[in-house]
């Protein structure tokens, strides 16, 4: 009887961990299962939109306006599944004239955005973490600020906060590019006629107790929040807060970057001396940190169609230079497999840092074909300075 109730249980025991195998294996399973249906390497294919093209000859006149677009963290890989994505086509493409930029920075191979913003925006490489100053922490005039005392309007647009490190670049000048508080200082310090993204936090809640919107409203500018106000406004001193501190991705923030590229161009024409306008699509950079081929691909459509509406002006406008670049490319990214039917990309990652390789650079416009070519990311400030300042 005693051997009889011990065989009982140790089957008892023995079906319980049978019952304990199957159900792990049954959870693993359907966790690799939704794992996989979450693959953030894959992109499924989307609805793709239409793309314009525009005419590619222009005046052989020097350009009464630049609009520099940097798509950061954006490498060849990068765009081409975005092209993929679209199923074959880009506004990009309309820029004939195409070279390569070299974006190491004065201390390290591999640039961070700050020290390469720096360096397309005063021509000058400085060192990971500088805001518009060299390797000696010493303030250098940005391209904006040079525009801006020729009498030309000036603007920025960001999906980040607006006092992130590459619009920062062009208009503030600090030891590191985490002092957000005081980047936003600097814009008083300016007379830039137009600036849209995020960051309202570090014009408001800052550690100094002072209200900078206040400061702003005081200074003439329309200070506003809702895109819609923003797509709408009508005057020439516009400040867009679209949020507390960066933006959050496509599915969040809508068509936020080329609506406020769109509207930035209509308020920066009126000036009769011209412009200078930088747009940043700033998340491509995100999705290459994450490792995530669908956030890239969102986010270089977006960027793609905020370029859309600066050619779409530039072709109608005729005095208009578009220059199309990165700070560097994010995540070592690689294509592995991809569909211009569907529009399916399967994308790889090396790294979840930024990597040292060249970035293209694309042109369109009155001295678009300055920009051909392999060249130094400083060489796109002093060309684009060259041309709009005739300097």
């Amino acid at each position: 009887r005693i051997i009889i109730i011990t065989r009982q249980i140790m089957n008892q025991k023995v079906l319980t961990i049978l019952c304990a195998a199957v159900m792990m294996l049954f959870f693993s399973v359907n966790s690799s299962a939704q794992e996989k249906s979450k693959d953030v390497t894959l992109y499924p294919g989307r609805e793709a939109y239409s793309v314009k093209f525009f005419p590619t000859t222009f005046s052989d006149k020097a350009p009464k306006n630049v609009i520099l677009l940097i798509g950061d963290g954006m490498g060849v890989s990068q765009l081409f599944a975005g092209l993929t994505a679209n199923r074959g086509n880009l506004f990009i493409e309309n820029c004939k004239y195409i070279g390569f930029s070299k974006t190491s920075s004065a201390d390290r191979y591999v640039t961070d955005s700050a020290a390469g913003a720096t360096a397309l925006s005063t021509g000058t490489k400085t060192y990971n973490g500088a805001i518009g100053v060299g390797p000696d922490k010493k303030p250098i005039k940005t391209i904006l600020e040079e525009a801006s005392r020729q009498g030309k309007a000036t603007g920025l647009v960001s999906t980040s906060s607006i006092t992130h490190a590459t619009p920062a670049s062009f208009i503030a000048h600090q030891p590191s590019r985490s002092q957000e508080e005081d980047i936003a200082a600097d814009f008083l310090k300016t007379d830039i006629d137009v600036f849209i993204g995020g960051g309202h936090d570090f014009f408001t809640k800052r550690e100094d107790g002072r209200n900078l919107v206040h400061e702003l409203i005081r200074k003439g500018y329309a200070v506003e929040r809702e895109l819609d106000r923003i797509e709408n406004f009508k005057g020439e001193k516009l400040a867009g807060l679209t949020a507390p501190k960066g933006n959050g991705r496509v599915a969040d923030r809508g068509n936020m970057l080329p609506v406020s590229t769109q509207t930035a161009i209509r308020v920066l024409q009126q000036n009769e001396k011209g412009f200078f306008l930088m747009v940043e699509g700033s998340f491509i950079d995100s999705g290459g940190h994450g490792n995530n081929t669908v956030q890239v691909i969102e986010e270089v459509l977006d960027f793609d169609q905020a370029v859309g509406k600066a050619l779409e002006f530039a072709a109608a406008n005729g005095e208009t230079l578009v220059v199309v670049t990165a700070d560097h490319e994010t995540g070592g990214m690689a294509i592995l497999d991809g569909s211009f039917e569907t529009g399916m990309l399967k994308g790889g990652f090396t790294t979840g840092g930024h990597t040292g390789v060249m970035v293209p650079i694309f042109a369109y416009g009155p001295g678009a074909s300055e920009f051909i070519g392999i060249m130094e990311n400083t060489d796109i400030h002093a060309k684009i300075k060259k041309l709009l300042l005739e300097e």
